[in-house]
């Protein structure tokens, strides 16, 4: 089964498809961890990559798509995946549709996370980063053992700077613009289901299990 998950910033989406991933037995396929995986190993579109990111530009979609392409081609993705991350647009949907049908695959379920401004600045404001493996943690929510401190890798946390409400607000407007498209895409399609990511984590994974489970009771939690 191929399931993307959408939604804002905050909303949510990496928590939920790594837990998901983990209920369902799928691989979670993140682009941001595969961007990240490329350029730390220096692989040739990782050095590509590099070269954006070093001039202080995004990387290109096309750059993105190659890298998601691979991953695609691993033995683990032909049961199916939890995809996080891509698409963010029109174009990448229609990309992604065209690598799937290479493939003889297609998308079954796009879950739509839709988190409220108000709740979506809290879980923004208080989230720290870390600065080594980038693992995420919650002042309130989900704070580190040791403070200030990674619980993976004892790297030192950090807050970043697009976090703070002014910013989120922004980050918010701009999201919605963009993603307005792609949502009616997938509606049309008649795959995608809208989740209310305000909801205590646990109950929104298995809203979503259970969403799943309609379309597909092969699948084993």
């Amino acid at each position: 089964m191929q399931i993307i998950l959408l939604g804002p910033p905050g909303a949510g989406k990496g928590t939920q498809a790594k837990r998901l991933a983990e209920r369902l037995n799928l691989p979670h396929i993140s682009t941001g961890d595969i961007l990240r995986h490329n350029v730390k190993n220096e692989t040739l579109l990782g050095k590509e990559a590099r070269d954006f990111m070093d001039k202080g530009l995004l990387v290109p979609d096309e750059l993105v798509a190659r890298m998601l392409m691979l991953r695609l081609d691993q033995p683990d993705v032909k049961k199916g995946f939890i995809l996080d991350g891509y698409p963010r647009n029109i174009n990448q949907a229609q990309t992604l549709d065209d690598m799937l049908k290479q493939r003889d695959l297609d998308i079954d379920m796009v879950i739509y996370l839709d988190g409220s401004e108000s709740v979506i600045i809290q879980r923004l404001g208080g989230r720290l980063v870390c600065s080594s493996c980038a693992a995420n943690f919650h002042i309130k929510n989900m704070p580190p053992k040791k403070s200030g401190i990674c619980d993976s890798c004892g790297g030192k946390l950090y807050q970043r700077a697009d976090d703070k409400e002014e910013t989120v607000k922004k980050r918010l407007e701009v999201y919605k613009k963009e993603v307005s498209s792609l949502i009616q895409y997938y509606e049309q399609r008649k795959i995608l289901h809208r989740l209310s990511a305000d909801e205590d984590a646990e109950i929104v994974l298995d809203k979503i299990i259970c969403l799943a489970q309609e379309s597909d009771d092969s699948l084993k939690v």
